[in-house]
């Protein structure tokens, strides 16, 4: 059985476009229980951007933005390769539930896999995000064989 989904215009964000995604990657510091900043937002994307230390991705219904994905990259000393990492992934609660983030994460995959030869796409999630049925749906696979570790300046 095919799978039909309203395609949604995806395309790799400038800096030009930086302020296309701003309310959106604020929106999603909010959900995770950051204080809303616009200002500082959009001076975190645009040092991504220029400096080319991630590349972003949008999802667009007509010319709005309505959701994004943020990668960015890492490199592994023992395969000798580069990969990325999924960091954001967000999608505007009015538009959630169709197919929009699914479109994001084809896009990552396609970036890292068929275009640049990458090793692959590594992510973090929530124990009780949802979104973990859509990642093994897309062939993403759970790590049981590694901790996560974070070692926080304090």
């Amino acid at each position: 059985m095919e799978l039909f989904f309203d395609m949604k215009s995806i395309r790799r964000i400038t800096e030009a476009e930086i302020t296309d995604i701003i309310p959106l990657f604020d929106a999603y510091r909010v959900f995770y229980k950051m204080e809303s900043d616009i200002n500082a937002a959009a001076k975190f994307l645009k040092d991504r951007i220029t400096k080319e230390e991630s590349i972003i991705f949008a999802a667009y219904e007509g010319d709005k933005a309505i959701g994004f994905v943020q990668l960015f990259y890492t490199f592994s000393s023992v395969s000798l390769q580069k990969s990325l990492i999924l960091n954001d992934l967000f999608v505007d609660a009015k538009f959630r539930g169709a197919s929009t983030g699914e479109q994001l994460l084809l896009k990552a995959q396609e970036f890292c896999c068929k275009k640049n030869r990458y090793k692959g796409l590594a992510l973090e999630t929530a124990i009780d995000n949802p979104a973990q049925k859509l990642y093994e749906k897309l062939g993403w696979v759970k790590d049981y064989h590694a901790f996560h570790y974070f070692w926080q300046v304090k």
